[in-house]
């Protein structure tokens, strides 16, 4: 298993790769927590796989850049070889741990570099994008494919411009409490942009053949919701509690016989005073 750890430039072409060639097999070197932040290539020339490796901590910059430089490593490596995202596996599955237990040495590929690059090849991907929405539920399975990052919980899912929230339900609760999680369609979002700074949110973008399926929002399950600041007048309980003669309050709501006479009243008052 060959490694590279994908780095960012401050100038063109802003990403390439260095050879990893430390440590003696897969787990050791990006499990380590002093790698949390880095993007890794790994690639199995038994598989004819190419792993993307994206850190806990890492850049969602240089995670997009790790995907462009693993479809540069398919192109030189003749197209043999197909792209898979290990992020997509939870750790306890066995694809994860096969991999994990890969042992690091040579390879036919090569590092890639600033002459991997030309001005006119990525004006040409830039090109060669499509962007278009993909039906609800067919990105829902590509989006349930792929496993739930540990301790997240999501709270929003952004699909063709339409925002989703996540609803429990529960299916039995005779033996013991189950539930399952329903899609809430919320309505579409408005043009120009929308700002989630409610809470600590985590990113997650899907995409598959270069269409973006979804945009996940998750939080974490200790995220306790932020408290709200009420900006209306406020009436005090103790201002209204306070009890009164109801018989009182009956009378005020009554409609009098005849109206009384306010100016002969005024006029008896000034003869008063006079």
């Amino acid at each position: 298993m060959q490694i590279f750890e994908a780095l960012e430039l401050r100038e063109f072409p802003y990403f390439l790769t260095v050879d990893v060639e430390e440590g003696e097999i897969v787990e050791k070197v990006i499990m380590d927590d002093l790698n949390s932040r880095k993007v890794y290539l790994l690639i199995d020339h038994d598989t004819k796989r190419i792993w993307t490796y994206n850190g806990p901590n890492s850049s969602l910059k240089l995670q997009v850049f790790g995907g462009i430089l693993a479809g540069m490593f398919r192109k030189q490596l003749r197209l043999f070889y197909r792209i898979y995202s290990l992020n997509f596996y939870s750790k306890d599955r066995p694809e994860f741990q096969e991999v994990m237990d890969k042992p690091i040495g040579a390879g036919r590929a090569r590092s890639i570099d600033k002459k991997d690059f030309s001005d006119s090849g990525m004006q040409k991907t830039a090109r060669e994008m499509i962007i278009r929405n993909p039906r609800l539920s067919r990105a829902m399975e590509n989006i349930n494919l792929c496993s739930k990052p540990e301790d997240l919980k999501r709270i929003f899912i952004i699909v063709g411009g339409i925002i989703y929230s996540e609803e429990e339900v529960p299916e039995a609760m005779l033996i013991e409490e189950k539930s399952s999680a329903n899609l809430v369609k919320m309505g579409r979002l408005n043009n120009g942009f929308t700002l989630f700074d409610d809470r600590n949110y985590s990113t997650r973008i899907i995409v598959k053949d270069r269409v973006i399926q979804g945009i996940e929002l998750f939080v974490r399950n200790n995220d306790e919701m932020p408290s709200l600041r009420i900006k209306s007048p406020i009436i005090h309980e103790d201002k209204i509690s306070e009890e009164g003669d109801m018989e009182k309050l009956i009378t005020s709501f009554e409609i009098p016989d005849s109206m009384p006479d306010i100016e002969a009243t005024e006029g008896e008052n000034q003869n008063k005073n006079t």
